[in-house]
């Protein structure tokens, strides 16, 4: 998902419409995070910006449900935890980001707390078509940053599934999935889904 254009953007919190501009740059993390929690809204937060997140479309919760479905009945029984927007995900103090889906090998990992996750081993963006760069490459730097094993990349606009691994503090291409083919995980052995699936499921 894509952040809006900040300027003039308002945001209602308790019910108090809130600028954002006047103090953007400025924001504490425990501003965000109390913003987070009675805002109506997708936010995510970076050395002291506060960014709005769109309304996802249909097509985008299609998409994400599908995988979500699909890792919960790869994971079920095998102790993993598996989880969808909005939960936060901590990149490093004062960077914060709402992956589409987050995934942690162990439910009982320590980086799994109720407020925020700390960690995660898999993270997966549907790719937002008015800001495509912000799946693409920010946030393939974010979670590099983050020491995320693995970041899939899911693309509608050319039908695509990129799965990258982390190979040191930056993400190597482990495939580039198209239709009539299966996207795998490296980090999950025997986890796959049909690509033609995860576009015709909208």
């Amino acid at each position: 998902m894509e952040a809006a254009a900040v300027g003039e953007l308002r945001l209602v919190c308790d019910g108090t419409s809130l600028s954002l501009a006047p103090l953007q740059g400025y924001w504490t993390q425990a501003q965000y995070l109390r913003l987070t929690d009675h805002a109506c809204a997708l936010l995510e937060f970076t050395d002291g910006r506060i960014e709005v997140l769109p309304m996802p479309t249909d097509s985008h919760q299609t998409i994400s449900l599908f995988l979500l479905s699909a890792l919960l009945a790869f994971t079920t029984g095998a102790g993993a935890v598996v989880r969808y927007a909005p939960l936060r995900l901590r990149i490093r103090d004062g960077k914060f980001r709402e992956p589409d889906l987050l995934l942690l090998l162990d439910a009982k990992d320590p980086r799994r707390q109720n407020d925020y996750w700390h960690g995660a081993d898999l993270v997966i963006e549907v790719v937002s078509p008015s800001d495509p760069r912000r799946d693409t490459h920010e946030k393939r730097a974010d979670y590099a940053e983050a020491l995320v094993p693995e970041y899939w990349i899911v693309d509608p606009r050319d039908e695509t599934v990129t799965v990258l691994a982390l190979d040191g503090d930056a993400y190597c291409v482990y495939g580039v999935f198209r239709r009539g083919q299966s996207a795998n995980s490296r980090l999950l052995a025997g986890f796959s889904v049909a690509v033609s699936e995860v576009f015709d499921a909208t």
